[in-house]
C-alpha cells in the first residue's frame, strides 16, 4: 500500500472528509488531496513532522506512516544499525513463522 493511499483509508476509517482533515492539520483541502493520490511535486512531499503531526491527527501507527514515506522512524533506524543480522533474518521469514515469532516476542514481553 502507497502513502497516499493509507492516508485515505485512514480518513475515512475515521469518518473525516478531506476538508475536516485539512483544518486539523491547518493545510489547504488541496494539499491533503494532493497527498492521498500522491500529486506532490518532490519539494511539497511531506516532511517528517507533517508525518507526525498527520498520525495524531488520524489516531494511526507514525512508524507506519513514515515508512510508507520511505522514512525509517530513528528507533527502529538505530536498532537495524546495531543489529543488522537479526533485521536480515526476520526479513526472510515466512509470514507463518514471523506470525509465530511475533507471538512468542509479545508472550515474553507481557511475562
Amino acid at each position: 500500500m502507497r502513502f497516499g493511499e493509507r492516508v485515505r483509508q485512514l480518513r475515512k476509517e475515521r469518518s473525516l472528509t478531506q476538508q475536516k482533515l485539512a483544518e486539523r492539520l491547518s493545510v489547504s483541502l488541496s494539499y491533503v488531496s494532493k497527498v492521498e493520490n500522491e500529486r506532490l511535486n518532490a519539494g511539497d512531499y511531506p516532511s517528517e513532522a507533517f508525518v507526525r503531526k498527520l498520525a495524531e491527527a488520524l489516531d494511526a501507527d507514525v512508524d507506519e506512516l513514515l515508512i510508507l514515506t520511505d522514512r525509517v522512524p530513528e528507533a527502529i533506524r538505530r536498532r537495524v544499525i546495531e543489529r543488522p543480522e537479526a533485521f536480515r533474518i526476520v526479513a526472510e521469514l515466512s509470514d507463518s513463522r514471523l506470525d509465530a515469532l511475533l507471538m512468542q516476542l509479545h508472550n515474553a514481553r507481557a511475562n
